[in-house]
């Protein structure tokens, strides 16, 4: 059950130019996307650069001097993450640069990237996933009613800016959220940027509205997708993809092997898997039959509603909820009380729209699997 810190500990050692680029490498730096580097890596504007062993030395200090207070790790593993990585030939002297980091209520955007010059004569241009805001989230499920999201513009934006600035072959890649900025970025950039990058790297992202599939943009890029999710993969199956996908495994269950560090490894690879499990399946068949039934009007009015409530109760992050969830569940109570009566009822008949589907996939898709033993 070996994973990234395994994986360094037992190539970290060996640099890009006797190891090339692997798909281990790309999971690593879309991980790195989640760190905080404000006012430690570079703006765009800066043109300058930092060493992973710096920004690490750096960030460390931060991170202790902190005691907590605003600069809590996204994932608690990030910060011996970035250890590991300065402490070896493989990655310390990776260059990190032009790292953006802006969260708009008022857009509902949530953007952060970075690119880094890797060693070996190209540049991987990470952006990050969904983060723990609840405007993330929102921006996210927007995509079930939306063509284009503001943060999908924005990675679009950010590619144009930087790939005049770096002379080099291009590798994008993202985890989550992160993969779907990248791919749409990849596929609505200047056509001689394209022509630039050598591979776009989906890890376990949600997929695109049917437009964005059958764009030229997509189309030209679609063989150099590398499209990974884990066993049980939920959210990399929402919407659609247009593209293959490698399965992989997971020492994790359930939605928490949407974390990379779950991910399992070889020395140069991935742990690959024949398939998805069914529950990932079943899952994944009840959100699209759910979705399927709500036009775009009704989604949006229920995603509204929802957002409505937790920003009513005061709950602007994932994990104003996970430490004061009593409270919070309080707040979200009154806070649904107090709507008027359409909004409840527009709640209560789409949530019994998504239980009935699950009902009817739990006949289908289980007693199948009864059936098949």
């Amino acid at each position: 059950m070996a994973n990234i810190f395994d994986y360094l500990a037992w190539r970290g050692d060996i640099d890009f130019s006797a190891a090339p680029f692997n798909p281990v490498d790309n999971v690593i730096f879309s991980q790195l996307a989640y760190l905080a580097f404000d006012d430690i890596v570079p703006v765009p504007e800066d043109r300058d650069g930092i060493s992973i062993d710096l920004a690490a030395r750096i960030y460390n200090e931060k991170l202790n001097n902190s005691h907590g207070r605003n600069f809590t790790p996204m994932f608690k593993e990030d910060p011996d993450l970035l250890l590991a990585l300065a402490s070896s030939k493989r990655f310390r002297n990776c260059q990190l640069f032009a790292f953006v980091n802006h969260i708009n209520t008022d857009r509902e955007i949530q953007f952060s990237a970075l690119c880094i010059h890797i060693g070996d004569g190209s540049c991987y241009i990470a952006f990050r996933g969904t983060d723990a805001s609840v405007i993330g989230w929102k921006e996210d499920f927007n995509m079930s009613f939306k063509e284009v999201i503001p943060s999908q513009l924005e990675a679009v934006e950010y590619l144009e800016k930087m790939a005049p600035m770096i002379n080099v072959p291009l590798r994008v890649g993202g985890h989550s959220k992160g993969g779907n900025l990248a791919i749409y970025a990849s596929s609505f950039c200047n056509k001689k940027i394209q022509q630039r990058i050598t591979e776009v790297y989906n890890n376990d992202a949600p997929g695109f509205h049917k437009k964005v599939i059958s764009s030229d943009g997509f189309n030209e890029i679609k063989n150099r997708i590398r499209f990974y999710v884990p066993q049980s993969s939920i959210i990399g199956m929402f919407f659609e993809h247009g593209s293959d996908y490698t399965v992989i495994k997971s020492n994790e269950t359930g939605i928490m092997q949407h974390s990379l560090y779950s991910w399992e490894v070889t020395h140069n690879n991935l742990v690959h898997v024949e398939n998805v499990t069914i529950t990932s399946r079943f899952v994944n068949k009840t959100l699209q039959d759910w979705i399927g039934v709500l036009d775009n009007s009704q989604r949006e009015q229920f995603i509204e509603a929802l957002y409505s409530i937790l920003s009513d109760a005061d709950i602007k992050s994932f994990e104003d909820l996970e430490k004061t969830w009593f409270a919070s569940a309080g707040r979200m109570i009154k806070s649904l009380s107090s709507t008027d009566e359409t909004t409840r009822k527009l709640l209560m008949e789409t949530f019994g729209k998504l239980f009935l589907s699950a009902r009817r996939n739990i006949d289908s898709f289980f007693k199948q699997e009864q059936q098949n033993e």
